[in-house]
């Protein structure tokens, strides 16, 4: 389960320091500017490569834990250079990372297995994401992360914009906020090539509108929701921002490991009792980090007395639990009819990685306040980890197939849209 070492993901700062030099190169093409400030105090940078009025915004950096995108970015930004016809009538834009500060709290720059991804894990909470915010909180508490996205959005007022996501085991799919008629096809074509299996039935976008095996499309505002637990709005999100210049949004979704269970649209024999299973497992496993938490004071621990740089882990790590419950609850309603075995293995997929994720987070806590429940945890960090990848028969996708998959469908999704404005 391991790969080549040199095989890292760019930290913020070797992104920052690439997109530099490329802007010195070019100077005529491209412009490095600050467009805002995180938190913490960390800049937020974007790259401009061509002047042309019809304009893409690419988005990298927006979860933490999935850095596949700050390469990507990067890949384009000198495709986008060195290839005029990228710039005939188009010009792109990269903001390298959108959330510096918890891109600087999730260190698996080069993880060798699950373990050692989930060893130096972090996600933020979903109201401290730079897109998800607008979705759960009220404008006056956006962070200045979402704000300078926002600005920029308002700014350039892209035709599209594009968010470079990735998932850790699985498969690759994308989630468009208006279908883009065409792009279905060379999405297709561009994962086979490469050996990456699509994730015909993701958990993500449980319900929508398809467009093509795995290219969803955001269903109206109001649809009933296939997992009502969730609380966020997605028609507040940064991605539906573009929709009042005429704009659209496109998630594009890659893995880190794949796994071809992902991939098999065949009827699953029996899946409500699948289901059932993962809602008891998810329950199971949520309460032994619960349990941890409890015995260790965290439950209900002040950020104050914790380790510098712990409270942004102890949030997440509370607020995955805290999702638990209404999931558990929302698997035992009755599936779809015609649920695949794509649909069972993405929530089964699901359902792992949020305890694992809570207990990984919280993990970092206890080692820094050096707390003896920290072996017990990291074993059982240990123990999920190796559990999902062998149930998920994992296989490491190449660094360079993750960013050349993801630059393909950008930029298909890019023609595609603009023959659409157009």
């Amino acid at each position: 389960m391991s790969h080549l070492t040199e095989q890292h993901y760019p930290s913020v700062a070797e992104l920052v320091l690439s997109a530099r030099n490329l802007a010195a190169e070019r100077p005529d093409l491209c412009e490095l500017r600050r467009i805002g400030t995180s938190r913490a105090g960390r800049p937020l940078h974007l790259l401009s490569v061509g002047r042309a009025e019809q304009r893409v915004l690419v988005v990298a950096g927006a979860h933490s834990n999935e850095p596949v995108g700050g390469p990507t970015a990067l890949h384009l930004a000198r495709r986008a250079v060195h290839e005029p016809q990228l710039r005939s009538g188009t010009s792109w834009h990269f903001l390298l990372c959108a959330d510096p500060d918890g891109a600087a709290l999730h260190r698996a720059s080069a993880p060798r297995s699950l373990f050692d991804y989930h060893r130096q894990f972090f996600r933020p909470a979903g109201p401290e994401q730079p897109e998800w915010a607008p979705s759960v909180l009220p404008p006056d508490e956006w962070p200045p992360e979402t704000r300078a996205l926002l600005n920029v959005i308002d700014e350039l007022r892209p035709y599209l914009q594009v968010s470079l996501h990735g998932t850790d085991l699985g498969g690759s799919w994308v989630q468009l906020t208006q279908d883009i008629p065409g792009l279905a096809e060379p999405f297709a074509k561009s994962a086979a090539q490469l050996h990456i299996p699509i994730e015909t039935s993701t958990s993500d976008a449980a319900g929508w509108p398809i467009s093509g095996p795995g290219v969803h499309v955001m269903p109206d505002p109001g649809t009933d929701a296939l997992f009502p637990s969730l609380p966020e709005d997605v028609t507040r999100s940064t991605w539906h921002h573009v929709h009042r210049y005429g704009g659209s949004t496109a998630i594009v979704e890659v893995p880190m490991w794949a796994s071809d269970l992902v991939d098999d649209p065949t009827r699953h024999p029996a899946p409500r009792e699948a289901l059932q299973k993962v809602s008891r497992r998810l329950r199971t496993e949520a309460l032994r980090v619960e349990v941890i938490l409890q015995e260790t004071g965290l439950r209900e621990a002040k950020e104050q007395s914790l380790p510098e740089g712990c409270g942004p882990l102890l949030r997440a790590s509370r607020w995955a639990l805290g999702l638990v419950p209404g999931l558990a609850e929302d698997w035992l309603r009755p599936p779809p009819k015609d649920a695949t075995m794509t649909y069972v293995s993405s929530i089964d997929a699901f359902g792992r990685r949020l305890p694992m994720r809570a207990a990984a987070m919280l993990l970092q806590v206890l080692d820094q306040a050096e707390d003896q429940a920290a072996p017990r945890l990291e074993r059982l960090v240990a123990q999920w980890s190796n559990a999902f990848e062998s149930h998920f028969r994992a296989r490491w996708v190449p660094l360079e197939h993750q960013v050349e998959h993801q630059s393909r469908t950008v930029i298909a999704a890019a023609r595609h849209a603009r023959v659409k404005v157009n």
